[in-house]
């Protein structure tokens, strides 16, 4: 089984980041324990600040992968195209929020991808990538 997890804009500061909001701990060690966890799926990890980096990597493997799990950021409420690029593959996309989003400014309670997802996930930390996972398992 091969898993994707896409991060976007400004997830490359984790651990650093607003931590009352984001928490300490930085992906790539993060990433490290999942790989541990799911040591029987191969689990790749994919980060950028660009839309059309995360639109461009959604094509790439979304007809290939058996998961993707997507945490677009702020893309999440302003990116129609990123939303369209998960109608356009075949490859199920979790979407996935570190924090509760609907507890915070109301311009981040919608979202242009979840019609498009599998399911969504938001308020559990970074256990939320663990759960997206889990799911596809």
């Amino acid at each position: 089984m091969r898993i994707l997890i896409i991060n976007g804009p400004n997830l490359n500061l984790l651990g650093v980041r607003e931590p009352a909001v984001y928490g300490n701990t930085g992906f790539d060690s993060y990433f490290e324990e999942l790989k541990e966890h799911f040591s029987s799926i191969d689990l790749s990890y994919f980060q950028s600040n660009h839309e059309g980096d995360i639109i461009d990597k959604l094509h790439e493997v979304g007809f290939s992968y058996d998961g993707i799990v997507l945490n677009a950021g702020a893309y999440t409420h302003t990116s129609i195209a990123i939303g369209d690029a998960i109608a356009s593959i075949q490859t199920p996309v979790i979407e996935v929020h570190i924090s509760n989003v609907y507890a915070r400014e109301p311009f981040r309670h919608h979202s242009y991808l979840a019609k498009n997802c599998k399911g969504v996930l938001c308020g559990f930390g970074l256990n939320g990538y663990r759960l997206a996972i889990q799911s596809f398992t």
